[in-house]
């Protein structure tokens, strides 16, 4: 995550003393309009669209591209658990699919789980490890499906010249806490569909039929939400967005250099990548799951099964199928009976039993993350 400092605390200060928190406020242009317009021109999108969190910006970008009652969304089993929610908070429900060795939706497993009613795919690029979006693209467009992207965790990343949450129909970032952008919490929708945005403009406002701005369609105004931001959050996300691309350049040095230093020993494999010219995140994995778990042991090095929240059987909502009401269940009107169980995409649990993700280290200068990928490799040759 980029650093918080400086930049941040000034143009934060310069709201406060404006006095003007809110986000729409009439006329005048305010920072997140102004964040919103800088990185549509950095990642090549059309539209782009602030909202409170990244989840908020799946859900957003679900009832946007018209995904609803008795629609199955396909969702990856490795990720973190506000992927198979939001298609429930549209009324559609969550089908669980394995991820390969890269850690992303097996496109393979997509083709077994599409049905009849399957309406959308929602490739998830963990850890920054870029989708199999060209294999994804060619599945969805076959079977009329729509694409929308949880690039919540790897805002910025690239994938073959494109920046992930562009490919699809509709893309989703999150700015939390440990996000490529920090504002503590907060999303955004990323979209080239005018119908997609002005959609999800009125869905995250409740009151986006008062504004000033005018739609781009003539999509009936329909009741929304309120999932809007402040002017805090675009604040400090117009300050820290020059951060980004410097901080995706950092992490690829930091790849290359750990990448070579770890190939040097036979007893793991560096996790395959999608596009592995352009990568920024790192993962190994073993052939037995005791010796992902001892690597694990070492400074910056966790293994994937256990970091439990992001593995499908600890979602227990999900897996036990509630809801705040019994009547508001979107499983209740599903075209068929859904199902999980603990062992239903056993392929993902065994690849994350034997994968480690190695941080990189983007904080610390290079000269430590050299000794450190030493230390690493000498550890396990």
């Amino acid at each position: 995550m980029p650093r918080v400092g400086v930049s941040e605390l000034v143009t934060l200060s310069r709201v406060i003393a404006g006095g003007q928190l809110l986000r729409y406020r009439g006329g005048e242009q305010g920072f997140t309009s102004q964040f919103e317009e800088k990185l549509t021109k950095q990642l090549g999108v059309k539209h782009a669209l602030t909202v409170n969190s990244g989840t908020s910006a799946l859900i957003s970008a679900l009832a946007a591209a018209g995904i609803g009652p008795g629609d199955e969304v396909l969702v990856p089993a490795y990720t973190w658990v506000a992927t198979a929610i939001a298609p429930l908070a549209v009324g559609a429900v969550p089908v669980l699919v394995d991820v390969n060795e890269s850690l992303t939706i097996d496109p393979e497993d997509i083709k077994r789980k599409i049905t009849p009613y399957t309406k959308a795919i929602m490739p998830v690029h963990m850890l920054n490890l870029v989708c199999d979006m060209d294999a994804i693209t060619a599945i969805a467009k076959q079977h009329r499906l729509k694409v929308i992207e949880d690039a919540c965790q790897a805002v910025g990343v690239t994938y073959k010249g494109r920046r992930v949450g562009t490919i699809g129909e509709a893309g989703a970032f999150s700015f939390n806490q440990f996000k490529n952008l920090n504002s503590g919490e907060g999303g955004a929708v990323l979209t080239n569909d005018d119908r997609i945005f002005t959609r999800a403009r009125m869905f995250h406002d409740a009151g986006s039929y008062t504004r000033e701005y005018a739609f781009e369609s003539n999509e009936a105004v329909f009741c929304g939400m309120n999932l809007r931001v402040s002017e805090l959050t675009g604040a400090v996300l117009h300050a820290q967005l020059p951060k980004l691309d410097p901080l995706l350049k950092r992490l690829r040095k930091r790849h290359t250099m750990m990448t070579k230093q770890l190939s040097k020993t036979k007893k793991l494999r560096i996790s395959p990548h999608n596009d592995p010219d352009n990568a920024v995140g790192l993962t190994v994995i073993f052939d037995r799951p005791d010796d992902a778990k001892n690597f694990a042991g070492h400074h910056g090095v966790e293994r994937l099964i256990d970091t439990g929240r992001h593995v499908y059987t600890n979602w227990q909502p999900i897996m036990t199928q509630r809801t705040f009401h019994d009547k508001m269940n979107p499983w209740k009107w599903a075209n068929r009976e859904i199902t999980y169980s603990n062992d239903m995409c056993s392929k993902t649990l065994d690849i994350l039993s034997r994968t480690c993700r190695v941080a990189l280290g983007a904080q610390y200068p290079m000269p430590v993350m050299q000794m450190r990928a030493r230390m690493l490799a000498k550890a396990i040759s």
